[in-house]
């Protein structure tokens, strides 16, 4: 399957003329022999000292698919023990890399992307993407979820100037790792939801084509879920389509928008570890228990406004001393603060909101329901429950709290503080 970017970089209906870096997308079997040809004689050949960087895993399963490329490049093997997008491992590739490298191969998962795309965009260096698991959504993004300083931050990085992601490695990988892919997907109901609220209420822009292709790679997934975690090779092809139209949402934007919001907030809370200990799970794992909880919690708000239990009550200013006691105690107090001036709510007309609530029930309910949801992640394979990754139930109500301020971002969760509900869960 060969993707045209170029379909996806035109004018359009929002008022703005997208914009795609990546030149190539290839997903199929054989990919990476494509790869070599266009090092060898096409239009990759122009580079003659790349970098190719992956960890020990991804090292394992390509070497011996991949030994043409690996013979031609300075190859950089991270352990994958303990390795995060961070700024440690950003440290440990500035280290390593020789001066003259004028190209950077990821091959790897989304740890590695995120990793290569960052010194890629910092070092003005191009790279090529080979994926090595269809597990995340951000191959072909411009920007890199960086852990920096234990902040959690989204960085500008590059875009990759091709991808080839070669089924005979990626349909391979453990089943866990698609799951993951499904369940990062699965996400894009909250955000898609969330970044039309925000336009609603604020005028944020917000782009139709872009929110239907994410649309689009959820209809795509659904329609193979048994198949995936299956591990059926043309549902893996699709899975990784679908993950890479997500990348490409991201990429027409120029930032995460359609693709990450209040589900994600929740993941990235946990990985900065302030209410948590360190938890033995992926990136789309938390996700799709991030979307589970804040699924439950956007139902209830919808019930509350059609039984005219819901209020708005204004914004109430920023939760001090609560903030304080979560942030400050490994440093990043000052960190978050910074992250989330101005506040968002401040721009939020409290009679606007009031007048709002039916129309946001609408768009809550259109999101599906907490049994279907549970029932397409189980079908997928995929965690639903905080117990899948290591949580306990009593770090629900606080995550839910906390998890906005994570990023300065419009969300309803965030929406949620200027909001009375009336009653119990």
């Amino acid at each position: 399957m060969r993707v045209d970017a170029d379909d996806f970089a035109r004018p359009c209906k929002c008022g703005r003329e997208h914009h795609v870096d990546v030149k190539e997308i290839l997903i199929e079997e054989g990919a990476t022999e494509a790869l070599e040809e266009a090092m060898t004689d096409g239009f990759l050949r122009k580079y003659i000292s790349p970098l190719l960087i992956c960890d020990t895993n991804t090292h394992k399963a390509t070497e011996e698919i991949m030994e043409g490329i690996y013979d031609r490049c300075q190859v950089l093997v991270l352990d994958a023990e303990g390795l995060h997008a961070d700024n440690y491992a950003v440290e440990i590739v500035e280290n390593c890399m020789e001066e003259d490298i004028d190209l950077i191969l990821a091959v790897g998962s989304g740890t590695i992307h995120d990793i290569s795309r960052y010194v890629a965009f910092r070092y003005r260096i191009p790279f090529v993407s080979v994926p090595t698991a269809a597990s995340v959504d951000g191959f072909v993004s411009t920007v890199a979820a960086m852990t920096w300083n234990g902040l959690k931050k989204t960085i500008p990085a590059a875009a990759p100037l091709a991808v080839f992601a070669d089924t005979n490695i990626f349909a391979k990988a453990p089943k866990r790792l698609n799951a993951s892919g499904v369940s990062d997907l699965f996400g894009k109901y909250i955000c898609l939801t969330d970044w039309k609220v925000s336009n609603m209420l604020t005028g944020e822009y917000y782009c139709e084509y872009i929110a239907e292709l994410e649309e689009k790679a959820l209809r795509t997934v659904r329609s193979c879920l048994r198949d995936i975690a299956e591990g059926d090779e043309e549902s893996c092809e699709k899975l990784m389509y679908a993950l890479i139209l997500s990348g490409l949402a991201m990429q027409m934007v120029g930032n995460s928008r359609p693709a990450s919001c209040a589900e994600h907030h929740m993941s990235h809370l946990w990985e900065m570890e302030v209410i948590n200990g360190h938890l033995d799970a992926l990136h789309g794992e938390k996700v799709s228990v991030g979307t589970m909880l804040v699924l439950k919690e956007y139902k209830r708000i919808a019930r509350a406004i059609r039984m005219g239990r819901c209020h708005v009550v204004g914004y109430q200013g920023p939760e001090t001393e609560l903030l304080s006691e979560t942030f400050d105690r490994k440093g990043l107090l000052e960190g978050i603060l910074q992250e989330n001036e101005p506040e968002l709510l401040e721009s939020i007309d409290k009679k606007r909101l009031e007048s709002k609530l039916d129309r946001i029930a609408d768009f809550l309910e259109d999101l599906p329901e907490v049994d279907e949801m549970e029932h397409l992640l189980e079908k997928a394979g995929c965690t639903r429950s905080v117990y899948d990754i290591g949580l306990t139930e009593d770090k629900i109500e606080q995550s839910l709290v906390l998890a906005p301020y994570v990023r300065r971002r419009l969300s309803l969760l965030r929406i949620r503080k200027m909001l009375e509900i009336e009653g119990e869960y």
